[in-house]
C-alpha cells in the first residue's frame, strides 16, 4: 500500500490540535501524518500528594518522562512509565504541543487506527550529532522524547536529521554519528520502543546526510533504517531524478537497509550546485512526480509520502490523483494487451 500525508497538520484545518489533523487528513481522502516535534521541553517538578501510588503512565495533567528518586546520596534516574511514584520523588514533564499525558496519546492512537492514518513523528528540524557540545545532548534527548511519544502514538517512524559537519571532517562525524544513534537505538529497545529511528538524506553539501553515508549506518545499526527525501537528495545530487529508473536506482540502492518498505518526503525543489535552497510546489521547479508515480506502480512496494510542500495537504492530495492516474492508464495498457493476446489465440487456433 502507498499510503499519502502531510508534513504536519493541514493548512486547510480549522483546529491545530493532532486530533484535528487526524480527523481532516482522513476527510480529505489522505491515509499519513507526520507530526512535528517542534516545542518540546522538560521541566522538574516535585511529585504531589494525590500522584503517589500512580504510574506516569496513568497521570493526566502532563507527560512524565522519568522520575528522579534519591537513593542514598545519588540521584537514581527511573525511566520505566509503569513505576508507582514515590514521596519525594522528582518528576520530569515533557512538553510537546502533541499531547497533554500519555492518555491523550492512546486516545490518539486509537483514532488513528479508526481512522487508518498512519502516525509519524518528526524531531526538531535544526540538530546536531555530530559536535561535542551542549546542543549534541540536547539533540539527543529530543530523539528520546520523539520515541517516547512515537512508542505511545504507534508511530510507523521517529524521523531526524543530523546536522552540520562544521569543522569536523566527514570521516570523524560519520563516527560520531554511528556511536551516538547507536546509543539511541539501544535507548529504544531498552525502553521497550518498538518504532524505528529514521535517518533523513540531507539536502546540502555541508549538512550529513549523503546516500553513502544514511545507508551505512543503517546497515550497521539495528533499528535504524533510510528516509528518503526525494527533494534533497536530487538537490544534493545536481537534478539526478528525472526518470523512472532514476527512482528505480535510488530505491535499489536502499533496499537491503529498508526492508523494501519505504518511507519518504517529496516536494518541489529549488536547488543550485548540489545544495537545496528552498521547497517549492511540487507544480513548480524540475523535480517532478509522475517518473516516481511510474516506478512507485512497478515496483508495487509499501510507502508512505509526505508532502513537505508549502502546499502540503493539496499536494499530498495532488501526488494521490497523479499515482490513481499512472496506475488506471497500466491497467488499461494490459486489459488491452490481454485482450488483443487472446484475439490472436483464438484466431490462431
Amino acid at each position: 500500500m502507498i499510503r499519502f500525508g502531510p508534513a504536519g497538520i493541514p493548512l486547510s484545518c480549522k483546529g491545530r490540535t493532532l486530533r484535528d489533523g487526524i480527523e481532516d487528513v482522513h476527510h480529505l481522502g489522505l491515509t499519513a501524518m507526520e507530526a512535528q516535534l517542534v516545542r518540546a521541553h522538560v521541566q522538574e517538578r516535585p511529585a504531589e500528594a494525590e500522584e503517589i501510588g500512580l504510574s506516569p503512565r496513568e497521570l493526566t495533567s502532563d507527560m512524565v518522562i522519568e522520575i528522579v528518586r534519591k537513593k542514598g546520596t545519588k540521584d537514581e534516574i527511573v525511566s520505566d512509565l509503569d513505576e508507582k511514584i514515590k514521596k519525594g520523588d522528582t518528576l520530569v514533564a515533557l512538553t510537546s504541543g502533541i499531547a497533554k499525558s500519555y492518555q491523550e496519546l492512546h486516545g490518539l492512537k486509537v483514532m488513528a487506527d479508526e481512522l487508518d492514518v498512519t502516525l509519524s513523528i518528526h524531531t526538531p528540524y535544526y540538530m546536531d550529532l555530530i559536535s561535542e557540545g551542549e546542543l549534541c545532548f540536547k539533540s539527543m534527548d529530543a530523539i528520546k522524547w520523539g520515541g517516547i511519544i512515537g512508542g505511545e502514538l504507534g508511530a510507523s517512524m521517529i524521523v531526524t536529521h543530523l546536522g552540520l559537519y562544521g569543522d569536523v571532517n566527514p570521516k570523524v562525524a560519520a563516527k560520531r554519528v554511528k556511536d551516538r544513534i547507536g546509543d539511541l537505538a539501544k535507548w529504544y529497545k531498552k525502553q521497550g520502543i518498538k518504532t524505528p529511528l529514521g535517518l533523513e538524506l540531507s539536502g546540502r553539501q555541508e549538512i550529513f546526510g549523503s546516500l553513502q553515508e544514511i545507508a551505512k549506518i543503517c546497515k550497521e545499526v539495528d533499528g535504524v533504517v533510510p528516509v528518503l527525501n526525494f527533494a534533497h537528495y536530487h538537490s544534493r545530487e545536481n537534478g539526478l531524478l528525472k526518470e523512472p529508473k532514476d527512482f528505480d536506482e535510488l530505491f535499489d540502492a536502499l533496499s537491503e537497509v529498508s526492508g523494501r518498505e519505504y518511507y519518504t518526503h517529496f516536494s518541489g525543489v529549488e536547488h543550485e550546485a548540489g545544495n537545496e535552497k528552498r521547497y517549492t510546489s511540487i507544480k513548480r521547479g524540475d523535480l517532478r512526480f509522475e517518473p516516481l508515480a511510474e516506478a512507485l506502480v512497478d515496483r508495487n512496494e509499501p510507502m508512505t509520502v509526505i508532502s513537505g510542500s508549502p502546499l502540503l495537504e493539496h499536494d499530498a492530495m495532488y501526488m494521490k490523483v497523479i499515482l490513481e492516474r499512472v496506475l488506471a492508464k497500466k491497467v488499461s495498457k494490459e486489459v488491452k494487451e490481454s485482450s488483443t493476446s487472446n484475439k490472436k489465440d483464438k484466431a490462431g487456433s
